[in-house]
């Protein structure tokens, strides 16, 4: 019965982004699309369980050369408990001034985009990140509930929330507490952030590729080895494509924008 029930609150999640996000999403594929047609790039961003889209999102069947994910382990946990663990990573991510140690190492360009997910959009590291992409001319897209940003109170020293940095701020249209299924408890149960966001991330890629189909760009794409006509080092080429791509610029060109 309760699988029935998390069936159920998830589709209608789903479907609340399909009715009230659309446009967004449209917006936000534009924007992608402009950025990866014009040489630059689509950066991706999360911390905790807020990396799954990030991960699933390039290198991945489907998906193509142009989106970059930005991956700091130590912001990603391994272990539940101890080295590489859920506490430590819960704990940094709430810390101020740490996230910037690590996007300096890239290199980013006004003519990029950042996405940035997170839940909650409270945490230090995807605020900075959004800023700090903000601060050197990114345009900045960002996932998370807006109706959680509405309820709580900021914990940013900046005063500021994930949503209110963002060019164009996709809800993922799920409540605070994430959970959905209710057992008449206090806590509910059954996260539904992750299959939003995902679902969100998906749709950008699909919209970001039939905008660059529009503006006759074609982007090395991933694809299964069981498609017919696909040449066995067709892979390959791609992961040379996206390696020609990551350095191109150097990462200290634009790390004092």
């Amino acid at each position: 019965m309760s699988a029935e029930v998390y069936y159920e609150q998830v589709t209608n999640v789903l479907a609340s982004i399909h009715n009230q996000e659309q446009t967004k999403i449209e917006r936000a594929g534009e924007m992608l699309a402009n950025s990866i047609a014009g040489g630059g790039r689509a950066y991706l961003f999360g911390s905790g369980h807020s990396v799954i889209p990030v991960l699933d999102v390039f290198p991945r069947y489907g998906s193509f050369v142009g989106f970059f994910p930005l991956y700091d382990p130590r912001l990603m946990w391994h272990n539940v408990v101890g080295p590489g663990g859920a506490r430590e990573l819960l704990w940094l991510e709430q810390r101020e001034g740490y996230v910037q140690n690590f996007l300096q190492s890239f290199s980013f360009a006004p003519s990029d985009c950042l996405i940035v997910f997170s839940h909650g959009g409270l945490n230090a590291a995807p605020i900075e990140a959004a800023q700090y992409a903000r601060d050197r001319g990114l345009k900045v897209i960002t996932v998370s509930s807006l109706a959680n940003a509405e309820l709580a109170k900021a914990k940013h020293s900046s005063g500021k929330k994930l949503s209110d940095l963002a060019d164009v701020a996709i809800d993922n249209c799920v409540p605070p507490e994430d959970a959905l299924v209710d057992l008449g408890e206090p806590e509910k149960i059954g996260a539904g952030s992750t299959m939003a966001a995902v679902f969100i991330a998906m749709s950008l890629v699909a919209e970001t590729g039939a905008r660059l189909k529009a503006k006759g760009v074609k982007s090395p794409t991933f694809v299964s080895p069981n498609v017919p006509g696909v040449g066995k080092d067709h892979n390959l080429r791609v992961f040379d494509r996206y390696t020609e791509k990551l350095f191109e610029r150097s990462p200290v060109e634009y790390a004092e924008a």
